[in-house]
């Protein structure tokens, strides 16, 4: 690393608004505390908590122009909602502006807000806390997912991902916006993992074996 975690708050603190830097310290702090509880590095958790939305406060329109600049490729979702760009541009500034040359850290920045299949730990610490951070509002299913995440990752990715999709095609309805190719797949994976571990109990038992692990 080039700059310390304090030099890239300072400039974050700069670039971003208000309600997203406290976001960031939000995702920070949560991807350190989740870090200890699993043995994970703490200095990268932070890392990469902090550097997760360093390309959010860039338009639609220079993200999409950004994307060309790094040769990023731009999925047909991607084209209809170029929000989603921040965390492949992320990547890139993560790299290029503050000097992170940890490629764990740079795929965990990388995939925060799509997922996907088989993530690595320090990948799902940040996915998650990126969901569960004090700052965000209260979604549906949040005290649970928040209390799994300190026990059961895998399983917290499964809750998480089910409750993103589900919300995602109930309001999007008609919308032509299709839903990036990546969640899907890392949702199919994380539920595959979700029923070999609960067999074919009934929602309550399952619910007591996912807590005694």
């Amino acid at each position: 690393m080039t700059e310390s975690i304090d030099e890239i708050l300072k400039e974050l603190k700069r670039i971003l608004k208000p309600k997203r830097y406290r976001h960031t310290q939000g995702v920070r702090y949560t991807a350190q505390a989740m870090a200890m509880c699993f043995g994970e590095d703490i200095v990268r958790a932070g890392y990469a908590g902090a550097l997760h939305d360093c390309a959010k406060y860039l338009s639609e329109e220079k993200m999409l122009s950004q994307c060309k600049k790094y040769g990023i490729s731009v999925s047909k979702a991607e084209k209809k909602q170029p929000e989603l760009l921040h965390a492949k541009l992320g990547k890139e500034y993560a790299r290029e502006i503050y000097g992170v040359e940890d490629e764990g850290i740079l795929s965990a920045i990388r995939w925060h807000t799509t997922g996907k299949e088989d993530m690595d730990r320090l990948e799902k610490i940040v996915y998650i806390a990126d969901y569960i951070e004090p700052n965000r509002k209260p979604l549906p299913g949040m005290p649970e997912i928040r209390e799994m995440a300190f026990r059961n990752l895998d399983e917290t990715m499964y809750l998480i991902l089910k409750n993103t999709l589900q919300y995602l095609q109930e309001s999007r309805g008609s919308l032509d916006a299709p839903i990036e190719e990546h969640s899907m797949e890392a949702y199919a994976f994380y539920k595959e993992l979700h029923e070999k571990r609960c067999g074919g109990a009934d929602e309550e038992t399952k619910a007591r074996s996912i807590h005694m692990r």
